[in-house]
C-alpha cells in the first residue's frame, strides 16, 4: 500500500510541477526556481512524513542558519526539513528547500558531519547547479525537472518509480539532474570553506564522505545511477583530504557541549523513526561498551528513555531521564523532556511546574511552550493554552500540529469558523490540499469572521489554485 501511495505521489508531483508551456533551460529564472520549489514542497508534504517537532525543527534550522551567516547574501529563503525515510540521502530542492532523510542523520556521529552535509547542499543551491543543469540541456522543462526531483524524493529503487521516471524522461534529460564531478567539487569546496569560517572541524566533512563511500558501495547494485545525485564519493573524499592536508589541519576531536545537542537530536529521531527493537539493541550496545566515554553512555541512556516513552514504559523513561539530567544538570531542554513524560503519565501538575520553569528560562524555546500549552489544555486552562499555541504558530508558521490544537480549542469555544480556519492551516501544512480548500472556502465565503482571517483565507485559496494548476 505504501508503494502504491508513493507512486501516486510521484504522479501528483509531476502534475503539480508541470507548467502549461514547455519552458526551456535558458528561461529557467530565479522566479521559476521558486515556483518549482514551492510546488514540490507541497507535493512532498502530501505524501511523505516530515518530522516537524519543535525541538527538531529549531535545532536543524539553527544549524542551517549558522552556515547561511557565513555564506553571504542569498537569492532564496532557506528552509530545512527532516523526512522520515530509510534512504541514505539529502536533497536540495530548487529555491532553498533542503530535505534530510532520517536514515542519513542516524548514520552521523557528530555535529560537524551534519554541518558538512547542510553546507554541501546549500552550496548546490548557491551555485544554482540545478538551474545550470537545465541551461545545459535545452530539452529539459520545468515539468521534467519536477518529475525527476520527485523520483529523487522517493529515494529510488522501486520498480514502479523507475518505470514512471524512465517512461517520462529521456535518458539525456534525467542525466541533466545528475550532479557532475565539477558540481560536487564546487559544493564540497564551499562546504569546506564555510566549516573553517565557522571554526568547525573539516574532519567532519571527511568522516561523512567516508560513510557515504561505504554506503554507496553497499547499495550500488540496488539504486539506479540516475538517482545517485551525489556521485563519486571516492573522488570527493580524495579532494577534501587534499584540502585538509594542504592547510595542515589536525582533527580537533569532539566537544561534549557541541555534541550534546547533536546526539540528543539524533536519538530523538532514532526513537521516532526506527524499529524499537533494533534501536534498543543499538543503544544497549553503546551503554554496555566499557571503552565508551561517560558522555556517550549518558546520551545513549537518553535515547533509551525516549524509546521507553514511545513504548509507554513511563516509569523506566522517567528513571532514565533523571539519570541523564544528573549527568547534564545545565541542559534546560532535558527538563522539557521530563515534563512531557510526566504529562503522558497523567501527572499534569508536576509537568506544568517543570514546563513553566523551562519556558521562563528560555522564552524562545517553542518545544517548552508548545508542550506547556498542551498541559494547560488538559487542565482546562483553554484561554492561556490558546495564547501559547498562537505564539508558537507565529514563531513556527509551518508547524502543522499547532494549528490542529488551536482549531480544537476554537471548536470547544463554539467558534466554528475560526476552528475551520485553523484546521485549514493544519491541512495545508500536512499537504491535504482538498481538505484545506474546503476549510478556507467556508471562512472566505462567510461575513461572520474578522477581515484579517477572511483575507488570509482568500490568500490561501489563491495559493491552492496555483498548486492545483501546476
Amino acid at each position: 500500500m505504501k508503494i502504491v501511495k508513493r507512486i501516486i505521489a510521484l504522479v501528483l508531483i509531476f502534475l503539480l510541477v508541470q507548467s502549461g508551456r514547455a519552458t526551456t533551460a535558458a528561461a529557467f529564472s530565479i522566479g521559476e526556481e521558486r515556483e518549482v520549489g514551492e510546488k514540490l514542497l507541497y507535493a512532498v508534504r502530501s505524501s511523505f512524513p516530515l518530522l516537524g517537532d519543535p525541538d527538531l525543527h529549531q535545532y536543524i534550522n539553527r544549524i542551517g542558519q549558522e552556515v547561511l551567516e557565513v555564506a553571504g547574501i542569498q537569492f532564496f529563503d532557506y528552509r530545512f526539513y527532516i523526512v522520515e525515510s530509510n534512504q541514505f540521502n539529502a536533497f536540495a530542492a530548487p529555491s532553498g528547500f533542503i530535505f534530510f532523510y532520517s536514515q542519513l542523520i542516524e548514520s552521523m556521529n557528530s555535529e560537524d558531519e551534519l554541518v558538512s552535509v547542510i553546507a554541501h547542499e546549500i552550496g548546490h543551491v548557491v551555485k544554482r547547479h540545478l538551474a545550470s543543469r537545465m541551461q545545459k540541456g535545452t530539452a529539459v522543462t520545468i515539468a521534467s525537472l519536477g518529475l525527476a526531483l520527485a523520483a529523487i524524493a522517493l529515494g529510488g529503487g522501486g520498480a514502479g518509480t523507475q518505470a514512471l521516471l524512465t517512461g517520462s524522461l529521456a535518458a539525456g534529460q534525467s542525466a541533466q539532474l545528475y550532479f557532475s564531478r565539477q558540481d560536487e567539487a564546487e559544493a564540497d569546496h564551499l562546504a569546506y570553506k564555510w566549516l573553517k569560517d565557522l571554526h568547525r572541524d573539516p574532519e567532519g566533512q571527511k568522516r561523512m564522505l567516508q560513510t557515504m563511500r561505504r554506503i554507496t558501495r553497499y547499495r550500488m547494485n540496488q539504486v539506479p545511477q540516475y538517482l545517485l545525485t551525489h556521485p563519486d564519493p571516492e573522488a570527493r573524499l580524495d579532494y577534501v583530504e587534499s584540502l585538509i592536508s594542504a592547510d595542515g589541519l589536525k582533527d580537533q576531536g569532539l566537544s561534549e557541549e557541541k555534541e550534546f545537542g547533536f546526539l540528543r537530536f539524533k536519538y530523538r529521531i532514532l526513537s521516532l523513526t526506527s524499529d524499537n527493537g533494533s534501536a534498543r539493541a543499538y543503544l544497549a550496545g553503546k551503554i554496555s561498551d566499557s571503552r565508551a566515554p561517560a558522555f556517550e553512555i549518558s546520551m545513549a541512556r537518553y535515547g533509551m528513555a525516549q524509546i521507553d516513552r514511545r513504548e509507554n514504559n513511563y516509569t523506566q523513561a522517567l528513571s532514565g531521564i533523571d539519570k541523564v539530567i544528573e549527568a547534564f544538570p545545565g541542559q534546560n531542554i532535558l527538563q522539557v523532556d521530563k515534563g512531557i513524560i510526566l504529562a503522558e503519565m497523567g501527572k499534569n501538575e508536576e509537568a506544568r511546574t517543570i514546563l513553566e520553569t523551562a519556558a521562563k528560562a528560555n522564552p524562545s524555546d517553542m518545544y517548552a511552550e508548545f508542550n506547556l500549552a498542551k498541559v494547560l489544555m488538559k487542565r482546562g486552562e483553554k484561554d492561556r493554552a490558546k495564547q501559547l499555541f498562537l505564539d508558537v504558530s507565529y514563531r513556527m508558521p509551518e508547524f502543522s500540529q499547532v494549528y490542529f490544537e488551536i482549531g480544537k480549542i476554537s471548536a470547544e469555544q463554539g467558534l466554528t469558523l475560526e476552528s475551520r480556519f485553523y484546521l485549514g492551516k493544519f491541512n495545508i501544512y500536512e499537504g491535504k490540499i482538498k481538505l484545506a480548500e474546503a476549510n478556507f472556502k467556508q471562512v472566505a465565503e462567510s461575513n461572520d469572521v474578522d477581515d484579517k482571517m477572511k483575507e488570509e483565507s482568500e490568500a490561501m485559496l489563491e495559493l491552492i489554485e496555483r498548486l492545483k494548476k501546476g
